[in-house]
């Protein structure tokens, strides 16, 4: 067979610096926005004649950051506690043969400056920097099948999860120039995104994640998170 090659049309970037906290699905932290600026020459106003008429988009996009760690044909899915193995095509791995991805995301804005050309997206679930290699329209009559079978994940995952901030994480929030900062947090943290196997800890653990240019540091006790600190990782 010949070999298939992609070129990345545009590039996420998003409030997600790194993988950890990332939501495993998209659509699951609402407030989630994020720009996909587009490369030329894939950046030609007139290819995005009629997207706006969308509401949601599928990207197909490349998982840059595990693509050199290669691919399993098993791996242990964290909504079966990170322990029981299953085929990596029953999965969403990253750690696939070709490490592509496919999200829905919903369509804001579609703008233009200049010879610039970007989308503004919410919802997503793509880590900063992500190449995105294709761009589809959401067919509701068609994407979305109602009486599907989910497998091993059948409904949505548990966000019984409690998150609440110190006096310092929330003074940092109130004096931020990101809107709705906390609520935007809390979404992410309240997916608890630690590793399925750290979810029986009897006792408290520190986490640090990086949103966007801040490092959040909080912990973990049971269902409980407290988001401790908020600082500017540029200082």
């Amino acid at each position: 067979m010949p070999q298939v090659m992609l070129d990345p049309i545009g590039i996420i970037r998003s409030p997600y610096k790194e993988k950890f906290a990332v939501p495993r699905q998209p659509g699951l932290v609402s407030s989630a926005r994020a720009r996909l600026e587009m490369l030329p020459p894939y950046n030609e106003p007139s290819a995005f004649r009629g997207l706006g008429e969308f509401s949601h988009l599928w990207l197909m996009f490349v998982f840059h950051q595990t693509q050199d760690k290669g691919w399993n044909p098993t791996v242990r899915p964290p909504r079966l506690g990170g322990n029981e193995r299953v085929g990596v095509f029953a999965t969403r791995s990253t750690f696939r043969p070709n490490p592509l991805g496919l999200s829905v995301v919903q369509l804001h804005d579609m703008c233009k400056d200049g010879n610039k050309v970007w989308l503004e997206l919410g919802g997503v679930d793509l880590v900063d920097g992500t190449p995105v290699v294709d761009i589809k329209p959401y067919l509701p009559w068609v994407d979305a099948v109602p009486d599907a079978h989910g497998g091993f994940a059948p409904a949505p995952p548990d966000i019984s999860m409690e998150v609440i901030f110190s006096a310092a994480a929330e003074q940092a929030c109130a004096r931020s120039e990101i809107p709705d900062l906390q609520q935007f947090i809390t979404e992410v943290l309240v997916q608890d995104p630690r590793p399925a196997y750290k979810r029986n800890d009897k006792h408290w653990q520190q986490y640090g994640v990086r949103l966007y240019h801040y490092n959040v540091r909080f912990e973990v006790f049971g269902r409980l998170t407290r988001v401790l600190e908020i600082v500017s990782a540029e200082e």
